[in-house]
């Protein structure tokens, strides 16, 4: 019988942070182009919507992984994902150019990841509200918050889906 082979979380994170804007962008082209800002109820996010908070928080994250990542304990910026308002788009071009930043960010956010020591994982910023935070708990939050979008698109595409039939 063979060995079960060792579980390694950071390459799981890795993997499941690299695949995150490919399964979005997918799921995007699913959607025809007049209902990408279509809101199936009043108080739920368009596709646009979902993709405009995932730059959005991408970006955070971002800042979080460099700060942590280059500073001794640095103190990170408190944010509300749900207070921003992907309402106000002022200039922004079509939801697939917002996803190609969302990949831009991602794919820093992996190489940085990508490009730690073991160690390294452990070292720590302090939030304002939650504490110290380590670079692994980071990657995981990006990985849950990635997780939940994912569904969240997957049920609106099929919403769509079943309106347009």
């Amino acid at each position: 019988m063979r060995p079960v082979p060792e579980y390694d979380a950071k390459s799981w994170l890795l993997k499941a942070l690299r695949e995150t804007s490919h399964a979005m962008e997918s799921l995007l082209w699913t959607i025809e182009d007049d209902e990408l800002d279509r809101q199936p109820d009043e108080a739920e996010w368009s596709a646009t919507d979902l993709v405009v908070h995932m730059a959005e928080m991408e970006r955070r994250y971002v800042g979080w992984l460099e700060r942590i990542a280059r500073l001794d304990e640095p103190r990170i910026d408190a944010f509300d994902a749900d207070s921003f308002d992907v309402s106000e788009r002022d200039g922004l071009s079509s939801p697939f150019d917002v996803m190609d930043e969302f990949a831009v960010q991602r794919r820093q956010a992996v190489y940085l990841l990508w490009s730690l020591d073991d160690v390294d994982w452990d070292r720590r910023g302090i939030h304002p509200y939650l504490g110290p935070l380590t670079l692994m708990q980071v990657a995981r939050e990006m990985n849950e918050h990635d997780l939940a979008h994912l569904w969240q698109l997957r049920r609106l595409c099929d919403r769509l889906e079943t309106a347009s039939v």
